[in-house]
This record gives C-alpha cells, sequence and structure tokens, in this order.
C-alpha cells in the first residue's frame, strides 16, 4: 500500500496564554483538550463521522509567539525540507524527533509558516 503524503493532518495554534487559549476553544467549539505535554495541549476536534482534523496548543516559541500552522505528513522528512528550500522556504526549526514521528518547521517564500510531520 502506498503511503499517501502532502494530506494536511493536524494544526498547532501558538499562544503565549495557552492555558487560556485551550479553555476559550474547548468551551466555544467543545473541543476536547488532554492534558499538557511538553508545553503542549493535545486538541481533539471532534469524533465519529463528522470528525475535523486534531491538533494542539503550545506556548508559541520566540520564532512563532501567535498563530496558527497547519502540519503537512511527508514520507520522507529530509527529502521534503530539501525540496522546500529549493522553491524558496526556509528552516525555522531543523528536524526534531518526537516518541512517533519527526517534525520540522518552515515558512514558505511567502512568509506563511507551516510544519512537515514524518510518522515513524
Amino acid at each position: 500500500m502506498e503511503k499517501v503524503t502532502g494530506n494536511v493532518v493536524g494544526f498547532e495554534l501558538s499562544s503565549q496564554e495557552p492555558e487560556k487559549a485551550a479553555e476559550f476553544y474547548s468551551t466555544v467549539f467543545g473541543w476536547k483538550i488532554a492534558e499538557p505535554r511538553w508545553d503542549y495541549w493535545a486538541v481533539s476536534t471532534g469524533g465519529g463521522e463528522n470528525s475535523g482534523i486534531d491538533g494542539g496548543i503550545g506556548r508559541g516559541p520566540n520564532d512563532f509567539p501567535h498563530g496558527t500552522r497547519i502540519q503537512i505528513e511527508v514520507e520522507v522528512i529530509e527529502e521534503a525540507i530539501a525540496k522546500a528550500i529549493e522553491n524558496g522556504a526556509m528552516v525555522v526549526r531543523d528536524k526534531m524527533e518526537f516518541d512517533e514521528f519527526y517534525l520540522a518547521y518552515l515558512v514558505d517564500p511567502t512568509g506563511i509558516g507551516f510544519g512537515l510531520i514524518q510518522k515513524k
């Protein structure tokens, strides 16, 4: 079975008040917010047939204190980073390793930030 790549598989909301943001989205939209891990609150936007894309809310780092980034799944993160750079992107945070995936943050040639994610 061929891996599907290029899909938007998540989102990340960066805030300097992530606890307040988590409470807001939970109350207003009914999102389920997990207990924080690494200053990051995992978010489930729905369940069942009409589920949305899940993501998270995190304390925004200095290079992205506020805003929203999508996470795009790729098969080989190093190849995707290289192709993005060849096409004018800038790496904000190079490949990072987590328990179940690799993650990198880039900015496209127009200034839009996004994440690349490769599942292990």
